[in-house]
């Protein structure tokens, strides 16, 4: 691919000052077009050192309005970076609806920088470009738009720019060690960069290769691109049938075929209350030890609660947080989307929450509202929750991938036990603002749920994070089993290690 592009490139500079006012116009235009249509877009810059990459930005932004776009500079990841999955830092800046987030370096530093410097094994380049696939795909299946740059020159080029660097006083520190072991180790750069080029470009989130002999063209043919990448994007938008969402419809009798995951869980599993302390007793002085362990072998923990409104979701939390050190966990309960999450691809929010090397995140609700809640209630259509499932399962291999344990619990309950707890709280002042209106109608769909819980158990139980269900008629059964799984999943990470 490289070895046939003409790297030198260039322009007249009659022909430049002809065109290069208006294509700034037009970039500002299409950026003014594209916040009004709420479209999140993504350029990245990637390129051999001394291409013009730091220049090109500088230019092109001058054609913006500042308030509407953030340039982040990616390289090496810093040490709270490093303390989470690698793809974490990239996900913590990404555009809302109508910004532009500019990347001078980005997630291909995993793939090129960090695996010729022998930072990662090649197995674990060939995972990372699994990963940037996936995650590429979700963004654009997410309505977010990506251009690629690879900016090009060749070995005895780059050489000429470092040695004009290292003569200026004001930009000599830039030449460093690894510029020259760049150039010096070009041919293999080269077969990097064209495998890189060769397995991610895709048709929604393509390269281009810019000629980068001469600043003028290079910024020439830049904007060109993206202007006609933006307008064509918003073309989409305008030709596409809208997709509606719309509450599921209640199900055929013959939709769900009996018997289901659940209704094979036995809900007459019980424990007596002294059975429930001794066992919580010891269960709480296991995992606070556990939690330590962990701690020091730096495993990050995800717990994930989901089920019934009324099944005991939060007094499950709460005999699990009495048996840990409050300064390494924290739980996260998830309602509906802020205003600004909305503006985010819905694992956004997730991703923000995931915990650090050592530590544990308790998520009260969780990512799984994509496929019931919204899915029941009709908060997003039907190709967003099913390609929420293979989206869900990506992102759980990935922190799995990293070295997170996964634990997932449904916590299930029958019809009449949950009418029981509704009117308990109802009925006794203490509780009732635990019960809500909302409460009420959820259970008119208990069909809608039940379709819908089966369907995400069946999809999203895995080898690498595989669903507990907690048998929840009983509390106090549900609340040992839920912490004995948890110090289990901890002990036997622990002993990998």
């Amino acid at each position: 691919m490289l070895e046939l592009i003409d790297w030198n490139q260039r322009i007249s500079r009659k022909d430049y000052d002809l065109w290069y006012p208006q294509l700034e116009i037009e970039l500002g235009n299409c950026q003014r077009a594209a916040r009004k249509a709420g479209l999140p877009m993504i350029w990245v810059f990637e390129g051999w050192h001394a291409a013009g990459k730091g220049l090109l930005i500088n230019r092109l932004t001058q054609a913006l309005d500042p308030r509407g776009f953030r340039v982040h500079l990616m390289t090496v990841p810093t040490a709270e970076e490093a303390r989470r999955p690698w793809l974490w830092r990239y996900w913590m800046n990404l555009p809302s609806a109508g910004e532009i987030a500019i990347f001078d370096h980005s997630w291909y530093y995993r793939v090129l920088e960090e695996r010729l410097r022998g930072d990662i094994s090649d197995e674990e380049a060939a995972r990372a470009y699994g990963d940037i696939l996936e995650f590429e795909r979700q963004l654009t299946a997410g309505g977010v738009l990506i251009h690629k740059f690879w900016l090009h020159v060749d070995a005895k080029e780059q050489r000429k720019r470092f040695r004009a660097l290292q003569k200026d006083p004001a930009t000599a520190w830039k030449v460093t060690k690894g510029y020259w072991r760049q150039n010096r180790d070009y041919d293999r750069w080269v077969q990097a960069v064209e495998e890189t080029l060769a397995r991610t470009n895709t048709a929604d989130a393509p390269w281009t290769i810019v000629e980068a002999a001469q600043g003028k063209f290079t910024r020439v043919k830049v904007i060109r691109t993206l202007t006609q990448r933006v307008r064509d994007a918003l073309a989409a938008r305008d030709d596409a049938r809208p997709m509606t969402a719309a509450p599921m419809p209640v199900p055929d009798a013959n939709t769900l075929v009996h018997p289901t995951v659940l209704d094979r869980v036995d809900l007459t599993l019980s424990l007596t209350r002294d059975a429930y302390e001794k066992k919580l007793k010891r269960l709480r002085s296991r995992l606070y030890d556990l939690e330590h362990l962990a701690y020091l072998a730096k495993i990050p923990i995800v717990i994930a609660y989901e089920g019934w409104d009324a099944a005991g979701k939060g007094g499950n939390i709460k005999r699990l947080t009495r048996g840990l050190d409050p300064r390494g966990y924290q739980v996260v309960p998830i309602g509906p989307p802020t205003d600004e999450e909305r503006r985010h691809h819905y694992l956004w929010r997730f991703w923000r929450h995931i915990p650090k090397t050592g530590h544990i995140t308790i998520f009260d609700r969780s990512w799984y509202g994509r496929v019931l809640v919204e899915r029941v209630e009709g908060f997003c259509t039907e190709r967003e929750w099913k390609r929420a499932f293979s989206e869900i399962n990506e992102f759980e291999h990935q922190l799995v991938d990293f070295g997170t344990v996964i634990v997932k619990f449904w916590l299930h309950i029958d019809q009449d036990e949950q009418l029981r707890r509704f009117q308990d709280r109802a009925n006794t002042p203490s509780k009732q603002w635990k019960i809500t209106d909302e409460d009420w109608r959820n259970r008119e769909k208990w069909a809608q749920y039940e379709l819908a819980v089966v369907d995400m158990l069946e999809r999203t139980s895995t080898i690498y994070a595989p669903w507990t269900i907690l048998e929840a008629n009983c509390k106090l059964y549900a609340r040992i089993k839920s912490l004995q799984t948890v110090a289990d999943a901890m002990q036997a990470a622990i002993n990998q290690r």
